[in-house]
């Protein structure tokens, strides 16, 4: 069943374009990962499923229907990057608050707070709660009513490893209980470790959709070392078969088609370079994401907007 449709979507600011013919679609059950830089267009994107923001052109269908319709059912709900919680109640207090703005019975904070782990927190004020705690307060708020579809714009940011573990790990479970999960985000590791699906972002178009697993696993990828790494890295880049090369930390990364290890390292070796270290490695999301978009950017992608 399909629960979120785009279809060409566009959204232009004068003579800006934020997003650019747009188009994907989220079945039920996904964890699906919107990945980019900052800047790429993905919270204008999201303004524009829940209706927040106009399309300049393009159509959005959410269970067949608009936005304002599965709001108003209470089939989407979502949080946004920085929770907003009020440090001097309680966190019962504040899903009070967040029930009322909804116009829901005070009675779904129970269950909401239940969902995320939070039933003993809930009587403490929101200040004693780690970041960590305060974002699952923030997916307790969109939780009232049960609804069947998140949009989580950057859960685990600024989390430190556990924090975002435990967030993983909640989102896994709120998608076992038959949810689906749309997830904003620039921190590929963590669309790796939580989507089952994922739409890459660059610049307002979409680079590719797919099954993460389509992005990720067996590919012929190695890691080199050498004495000299800037003559490998220099020799590597002019090596006919040789693609995605880059540098990373104290190795050189890279993909061969047509030819295997033993011939790199012959090639290699004709050039007076010889390998400390050749070993396989698996293909990451990092490398299918430089791969689309041939340029270098690190881990946490962070661009201008």
């Amino acid at each position: 069943m399909s629960v979120l449709e785009v279809r060409g979507l566009t959204k232009r600011y004068g003579e800006k374009v934020a997003v650019e013919e747009l188009s994907f679609t989220i079945q039920q059950g996904q964890i699906f990962g919107f990945l980019g830089p900052n800047g790429s267009g993905k919270t204008t994107t999201i303004g524009m499923i829940f209706g927040v923001i106009r399309p300049t052109s393009g159509s959005i269908f959410l269970f067949g229907g608009s936005s304002r319709e599965a709001l108003a059912r209470g089939r989407l709900s979502g949080t946004l990057e920085q929770p907003n919680v009020y440090p001097y109640l309680t966190g019962w207090e504040n899903l009070q608050i967040a029930a009322a703005i909804k116009g829901l019975d005070k009675k779904l904070i129970e269950p909401a707070l239940a969902a995320v782990g939070m039933i003993e927190a809930g009587g403490r004020e929101a200040r004693t709660y780690s970041l960590g705690m305060r974002q699952r307060l923030a997916l307790a708020a969109a939780m009232l009513g049960d609804p069947e579809f998140l949009v989580l714009d950057e859960p685990t940011n600024g989390l430190d490893p556990e924090g975002m573990r435990e967030i993983r790990e909640l989102l896994a479970h709120l998608a076992g209980s038959g949810r689906t999960i749309f997830i904003s985000t620039h921190l590929l590791d963590e669309v790796e470790k939580i989507c089952t699906h994922v739409a890459i972002l660059r610049g307002g178009r979409l680079q590719c959709t797919g099954a993460v697993t389509e992005f990720t696993g067996p590919k012929v990828a190695f890691r080199l070392r050498a004495e000299n790494m800037c003559q490998l890295l220099d020799a590597v880049m002019q090596y006919e078969f040789a693609g995605n090369v880059r540098r990373v930390d104290d190795t050189v990364r890279l993909e061969l088609t047509g030819e295997g290890p033993a011939a790199l390292s012959r090639y290699l070796a004709c050039r007076g370079i010889y390998l400390s270290e050749l070993c396989g490695d698996r293909q990451t999301l990092e490398d299918a994401f430089l791969a689309l978009t041939s340029r270098e950017v690190p881990a946490g992608m962070p661009e201008e907007a």
